[in-house]
């Protein structure tokens, strides 16, 4: 696990440029660096020692020096794939993952990928044909950023990096922003600044200065065949595959930990572990509330006790005061309360082990969300004649107040009132964008420096091309899909990386193996969404091994708590960043249109909390990144209103 940045250009780089950048890295490695110049080409490295700790020093070479790696992240099935190639005359001079790599590749060329299991983002440099490739795993679970200049190309595992070798790069992306405002990601291959691209997942790259830039998709899943079975035997394989992929992502020469929430994920994940392939008990971690009604720590301690983990539990009052600057510094993009909950967990983490295991995924796989019912509902809900939408059903819905949860029930029927005029991934697309800014909201809200793009950009077409093209026949299969090679990699996974590298913590999630993904894509419907049950597989599963207190507890998050735990801070970041915007100010919001939204959020007459929380956060950011503002400044400015001093704000995210 580490940060990787490169150069590749016709011109002599200063070694002061690759330095600035993996300085600017430091936090994901910070057990060692590496730098490699050859002709034509920079590769660096920070490096956070998990396998071969003393000889694993990267950029490796190969045999003859020739070809050299920088990998970030890990290869679960190495051992294997090293004896293979041994046996075929390699000769490896480290006992690392990484290198397997770079043998893999001059056996196998771009299609090494094929055999990889793990997570990663790699590039590799060929001296003698002067071409860089470089690939990012099939879900997405390793960033990989770049700028592509003419005969010049630039990456880095975070925009930071990319930033610290070209400062004149912070210029805001117009799209992305729409795109963020809409459904709350930023979809590949789109970064928050204009000329700075990710890697979508599952595809590769090559670049030379003759052929110039090439991405192609390697990898997708595939929801046809349905497998055939009963029930309790498609649990039986789900049950192999799970365990299988487990075992494999204890692969480490340093101590492996374990999330444990209280939810069904991460729970399952450390009972399957702790049953099936710990020999000895493993330190599992939990952040408790002090609010009853949303603490999780009862569960998560239920199941330690149960299979005799070293359990760690802490009880924290989160902060948005004293963290929100610094989440968006590490995040380089907007953030989301999910980030504030991960970055608290892996400090308190990071203070016994370097890897952790989790639970991440399992919702976008398995179907856990409830708008994959609540989509097919709407199919049902469309068969009523439209004149009894038009002119009974919507005129009293609109009677109904919307200062309530936003996952009320009368805001579900009005999502589904909305939904039931689409269709297909229209209306997928759309029913994530109702609690945050759809097109209806963009004429009053956006300023003259959106125009191109309210008039030109499609902010659901990431969404609605995944469902479009999803190797599959039934909506539930198609909304899974648009969510894993989407929303999966570009928000929750995006967070889980850059809230653990900020603590130097890797994190793992077996659910989210390829093989483990692909046999969830082809299970039948049924297993995953049956009436109003979701992930109905994997709650059979669970069965098998969890206390039912924690089977049959509702859903809760952490962070859609937040919120409601948090209502005074909301209230009070919301005044200090927009009731002055600087994206207003510069004309790509519009002030009264904000103030509106203030106004009837702080009467109580429409609870507009994500939307503006959507609003903080772009505000945030762009005071930061695109008009220089240091976080301490942010700090200071937080502090003034709240009698804190800054340095004890910023000293409390540390």
């Amino acid at each position: 696990m580490c940060g990787i940045a490169g150069i590749v250009s016709p011109q002599q780089n200063e070694p002061h440029a690759i330095k600035r950048m993996l300085d600017a890295l430091r936090y994901r490695g910070p057990d060692d660096e590496g730098t490699y110049f050859g002709q034509g080409a920079v590769l660096g490295q920070r490096r956070l020692s998990i396998i071969d700790l003393e000889g694993g020093h990267q950029p490796i070479p190969n045999e003859d020096k020739s070809i050299w790696i920088v990998c970030n992240g890990e290869i679960y099935n190495y051992r294997e794939i090293r004896e293979e190639l041994i046996g075929k005359g390699h000769t490896f001079s480290t006992k690392s993952d990484s290198e397997v790599v770079l043998h893999l590749y001059e056996e196998m060329g771009e299609r090494c990928v094929d055999k990889l299991r793990g997570m990663f983002a790699f590039a590799i440099w060929d001296e003698k044909r002067q071409r860089l490739f470089a690939a990012r795993d099939r879900l997405g679970q390793k960033p990989f950023y770049y700028v592509h200049r003419g005969n010049e190309f630039f990456f880095a595992s975070e925009i930071k990096g990319l930033l610290a070798f070209d400062p004149a790069l912070a210029e805001l992306d117009p799209e992305a922003l729409d795109q963020y405002l809409s459904l709350r990601i930023i979809a590949s291959p789109r970064s928050m600044f204009r000329n700075i691209k990710k890697l979508p997942p599952a595809h590769r790259l090559t670049f030379d200065s003759s052929n110039g830039l090439s991405i192609s998709e390697y990898w997708t899943l595939h929801y046809e065949p349905k497998l055939q079975g009963s029930d309790e035997d498609l649990v039986d394989q789900m049950e192999e595959k799970i365990i299988e992929s487990i075992r494999l992502h204890m692969v480490s020469d340093v101590p492996v930990g374990a999330f444990v929430s209280g939810g069904l994920d991460s729970t399952l994940v450390v009972a399957m572990l702790m049953k099936h392939v710990a020999s000895e008990p493993i330190q599992t971690f939990t952040i408790g509330l002090p609010y009853s009604q949303f603490d999780e720590s009862p569960y998560a301690r239920m199941v330690a006790e149960q299979y005799g983990t070293k359990h760690h539990e802490k009880i924290v009052t989160p902060s948005l005061l004293d963290t929100l600057p610094t989440l968006v510094s590490h995040l380089d993009e907007p953030s989301d309360p999910l980030s504030i909950c991960t970055y608290l967990i892996a400090k308190m983490a990071r203070e016994h082990v370097k890897v952790v295991l989790g639970g991440d995924g399992g919702d976008e796989l398995f179907g856990g969300y409830d708008r994959y019912y609540g989509n097919r509902y709407a199919s049902y809900y469309a068969m009523l004649p439209a004149f009894i939408r038009d002119y009974l059903i919507g005129p009293a819905l609109k009677l109904v107040p919307d200062g309530g949860w936003y996952k009320s029930k009368s805001h579900q029927v009005k999502w589904l009132h909305k939904l039931s005029y689409m269709g297909g991934s229209e209306r997928y697309a759309r029913s994530l964008s109702y609690f945050y800014f759809g097109p209806e909201w963009k004429d009053s809200l956006y300023g003259p420096a959106m125009d191109t793009v309210r008039n030109t950009f499609d902010p659901e077409s990431s969404i609605r091309d995944m469902f479009d093209g999803a190797h599959a026949h039934d909506i539930v299969d198609r909304m899974l899909c648009a969510d894993s090679f989407v929303r999966l990699p570009d928000h929750p996974v995006m967070i889980l990386d850059r809230m653990t590298m900020a603590n130097s913590l890797e994190a793992r999630a077996p659910l989210m193996d390829h093989v483990v993904a692909e046999f969830a894509a082809r299970l039948p419907a049924r297993m995953k969404v049956r009436g109003r049950s979701l992930r109905y597989i994997q709650y059979k599963l669970a069965e098998r091994y969890l206390p039912r207190d924690v089977i049959d507890r509702p859903k809760q998050g952490f962070s859609s708590a937040l919120p409601y735990m948090l209502r005074d801070e909301y209230r009070l970041l919301f005044k200090l960043f927009l009731r002055d915007s600087e994206l207003a100010r510069d004309g790509y919001l519009q002030q009264p249109a904000i103030d509106k939204l203030l106004g009837e959020h702080e009467t109580g007459r429409v609870d507009h909390g994500n939307r503006l929380w959507l609003l903080l956060n772009s505000e945030t950011w762009y005071r930061m990144f695109i008009k220089g503002n240091s976080t301490d400044e942010l700090y200071a400015h937080i502090s003034a209103h709240t009698g804190a001093s800054a340095e004890t704000l910023n000293a409390a995210s540390m």
